[in-house]
């Protein structure tokens, strides 16, 4: 998995970095449980937009010391071994450098918005998911951050195997495109037909028959704890199992964001590095959603086209060798998003007439 030092001082900065941006949310500036504002979500979402970038603009100067790169061969091994779309030819170290940087940080972008934009559908799940419950908006923060820090390890974990099994077997880009234009083509379907099938069963959910079978569940408000002894036995709360659906909801997601974007790259850490960004700015993204549903009603079909072009794209790179410009994907998937969420500003969704 890692090649050398560096990488694993690149990674390991990076790992530390946002543990200490978790502890900093939960330990200081989100000691008591509350229902952030829409001011709020709006800040930290920009703070954590911002830090993305950052990181963009950090691999387009040094991208290469990722992979502790300092000569020509390389830079020629990386662009081999992950299959980069760009050809060096007779450029100088330097030259070839700046543009396996422009090009890396391309890729992590481009997955960035991918799997930030993907984490919208997620978002309205997690909702269904938390009114099925009746939690209290005062604990959504605090289910979204344990939710987030189990996401990260189950992502490094899924993300390392499916590139060890693309760069094994060439044919498994063929699953993950076929599945994406699956689930592409599915999320239309459900668009158009009004289909709606993210609604929870709090009492009748696979997940929530399995975990009452081992564990005594507390029918009783026990504020934000997940788990309470009573008379001397563990009980867990609602809010515990809301805490392992909302896991469980994000391994399902996996399964489609992760796909798209080693369509983009097949570079294990810059996918897991687009993927983290995304996640961690989810919980503000939540409340910024929580407030605006019904604003972007075409965003879901604007998802499923989405999902359409990397599939398509995936099968079409792995059956044809070709290698698609990163900046021409970018713009694509830019353009898709942002005529989607046009058209929803222009076309605002008709509300339900109340039955006399």
């Amino acid at each position: 998995m890692f090649n050398g030092i560096n990488e694993i001082l690149f990674f390991s900065g990076f790992l530390l970095f946002i543990f200490l941006m978790l502890a900093l949310d939960l330990g200081v500036l989100n000691k008591k449980s509350h229902a952030p504002s829409f001011r709020e979500a709006l800040t930290w979402t920009s703070v954590w937009v911002s830090i993305s970038l950052v990181f963009y603009l950090g691999l387009m100067f040094f991208g290469h010391k990722l992979h502790d790169i300092t000569d020509l061969a390389g830079i020629q091994a990386k662009i081999d071994q992950f299959h980069h779309p760009i050809r060096i030819g007779s450029l100088t170290f330097e030259e070839a450098r700046q543009v396996y940087n422009q090009n890396l940080s391309l890729e992590y972008i481009t997955g960035y918005i991918i799997e930030y934009s993907l984490s919208v559908d997620n978002i309205f799940v997690i909702i269904m998911i938390f009114e099925s419950f009746n939690i209290k908006q005062k604990y959504y923060h605090r289910i979204l951050f344990w939710g987030i820090l189990g996401a990260i390890v189950m992502r490094f974990i899924f993300i390392f195997v499916a590139s060890a099994l693309i760069q094994r077997f060439e044919w498994v880009m063929y699953i993950f495109g076929g599945m994406l234009l699956i689930v592409g083509i599915k999320m239309g379907y459900e668009f158009f037909t009004k289909k709606d099938e993210d609604k929870i069963d709090p009492h009748h959910h696979p997940l929530v028959k399995i975990i009452s079978r081992f564990f005594a569940v507390s029918t009783v408000d026990k504020g934000h704890h997940f788990w309470v002894k009573e008379n001397g036995k563990l009980f867990i709360t609602p809010l515990f199992i809301v805490l392992l659906l909302v896991e469980f909801m994000d391994v399902i997601f996996a399964i489609d964001s992760v796909p798209a974007v080693f369509s983009i790259t097949r570079d294990p850490f810059i996918v897991f590095f687009s993927n983290i960004f995304a996640i961690l700015g989810l919980r503000s993204l939540f409340f910024l959603v929580n407030n605006l549903m019904g604003k972007f009603h075409y965003l879901k079909l604007g998802l499923a086209f989405l999902l359409s072009y990397v599939g398509f794209k995936m099968v079409i790179q792995t059956m044809m060798d070709l290698h698609i410009n990163t900046k021409l994907s970018l713009g694509i998937i830019v353009g898709i998003l942002a005529f989607f969420v046009i058209i929803s500003l222009m076309f605002p969704e008709k509300k339900k007439e109340m039955a006399d």
